[in-house]
């Protein structure tokens, strides 16, 4: 059973950040917008931005551990065959699910999660449950995935594989 005290500050995390309002986000994607006039400023754009895949950041995340792509992905809940895939494949869509068990084998930072989950086309919610305790987890780096389900079980959210 989760600790009551780490419920409980668990619970305050969600009601806090469930209040918060975003409004930024349409004022961003115009002044984008209005920023690429032309072809020229496109391509400057996207050589300016374009960020690794998926493939290429999660297995340099795993490079720097130092640790066997095994260690990794048996810890993550992974079989060899869907590993095998991702390393194999650079255009591989991972589901949200298998981001975030991955993130936890390899214990990134949240920032380095955040990016990890763009680079996959996922980000962590601040207006859904299953995305505040999986950020809570990061935060308070809780990496052991066990633990994790057992937090998300409490709130009769869905599990991690």
């Amino acid at each position: 059973m989760a600790n009551p005290t780490l419920i409980q500050e668990l619970e305050n995390y969600i009601e806090i950040h469930l209040n918060e309002i975003v409004v930024l986000e349409k004022m961003v994607n115009e002044a984008h917008l209005e920023s690429l006039q032309s072809e020229v400023e496109i391509e400057d754009f996207l050589d300016s931005k374009l960020q690794p895949t998926f493939q290429e950041l999660l297995l340099t995340y795993i490079d720097k551990t130092g640790e066997l792509d095994t260690t990794i992905y048996k810890s993550a809940g992974i079989d060899r065959r869907h590993f095998s895939k991702i390393r194999s494949n650079p255009s591989y869509q991972p589901t949200k699910p298998t981001v975030i068990t991955l993130a936890l084998a390899i214990k990134l930072s949240l920032k380095e999660t955040d990016k990890l989950l763009n680079a996959a086309g996922f980000a962590l919610s601040e207006s859904n449950k299953f995305d505040l305790v999986i950020r809570f987890c990061f935060e308070k780096e809780i990496f052991d995935r066990f633990k994790v389900n057992e937090l998300l079980d409490h709130f009769g959210l869905k599990t991690l594989g």
